[in-house]
């Protein structure tokens, strides 16, 4: 598990975290020039201009109170800071059947790809998944689902496209409660974040689930393109505004030098990153785990 995390982490490693490890070597002593050099290089890495300066006032508290005089002592001061920006939640104890996941999140940022890797991963515990194809503004978002469902060998309910997405929740509900099934996952429409009428279906949605399942949904993941670094994280607000996101579905990784973003998300939104998708295979994911995390991002080549 940690060699996936180490090898999906080696673009961001490379760009930023590695350039921490030289900018420690490069030092005979601590100064404003080294604590400046380490914010830069947070920030390039897409750590946020917030998150950064939050983490650059520790580290200057923290030399005092130490009384830290070599630059790698900061080093092992900068982990035990970053690991606490990271704490994440426990994977969920599911007592309640049907377990509701409701998925959110703009388009193209991994999102019907995340779903089939939580199906494959609760089907991997001998689960029973439904699927609800809800995102009815687009059929290829329909088509996507079910592809992903047959390859899966999971069940699926959708309609045709155009068609009122609460319906397809109200009736995949009614028949995950007739067949028993442990798991619906939800996908939704993932259309511009600036679209009002998106984010009222969404509330709609969430009342149908509501009434069909008292207190569900149990689970609101919504999926942000690592890639897109804050942008991604402003976009993310507007979901939040909209329904009660309780986790983040962090995707891609793999293909981006800016997986700093991981440390802003909790600060920004006050939403833990629950999963990481480090690739295209259904199994290319993670559940968080902010100390291999941590690992990855400082491992040597």
């Amino acid at each position: 598990m940690l060699a996936k995390i180490k090898k999906g982490l080696k673009k961001t490693r490379e760009n930023v975290f590695s350039k921490l490890g030289n900018v420690f070597s490069a030092h005979n002593k601590i100064d404003e020039d080294l604590l400046e050099e380490i914010e830069e290089i947070l920030i390039t890495g897409d750590v946020g201009v917030d998150t950064t300066l939050e983490i650059i006032d520790h580290l200057r508290d923290q030399i005092k109170k130490r009384k830290i005089e070599s630059p790698q002592e900061i080093q092992q001061v900068l982990k035990e800071e970053l690991s606490k920006q990271l704490l994440a939640p426990p994977e969920t104890v599911v007592e309640q059947k049907p377990y509701v996941i409701l998925v959110v999140g703009v388009n193209g940022t991994g999102k019907t790809t995340s779903i089939a890797k939580l199906a494959n991963h609760y089907q991997k515990q001998g689960k029973k998944v439904l699927l609800a194809a809800a995102d009815t503004f687009r059929a290829a978002a329909i088509e996507q689902l079910e592809i992903w469902a047959q390859r899966l060998g999971c069940d699926i309910i959708k309609h045709q496209p155009g068609a009122d997405p609460a319906a397809v929740v109200f009736d995949t509900l009614a028949a995950a409660k007739a067949r028993g099934v442990d798991y619906v996952i939800i996908d939704t429409a993932g259309r511009l974040h600036t679209k009002v009428n998106l984010m009222s279906e969404l509330n709609k949605i969430y009342r149908v689930i509501d009434k069909q399942v008292p207190g569900a949904p149990h689970e609101v993941i919504l999926v942000i393109d690592a890639g897109n670094g804050q942008n991604a994280i402003n976009q993310a607000r507007e979901f939040v505004k909209a329904v009660k996101v309780n986790a983040i579905f962090l995707t891609k990784l793999d293909g981006t030098a800016k997986g700093g973003v991981v440390l802003s998300i909790k600060r920004r939104l006050g939403i833990p990153v629950k999963y990481i998708g480090l690739g295209e295979q259904m199994d290319d994911f993670e559940l968080f785990n902010p100390q291999e995390f941590l690992e990855g991002l400082f491992a040597k080549e």
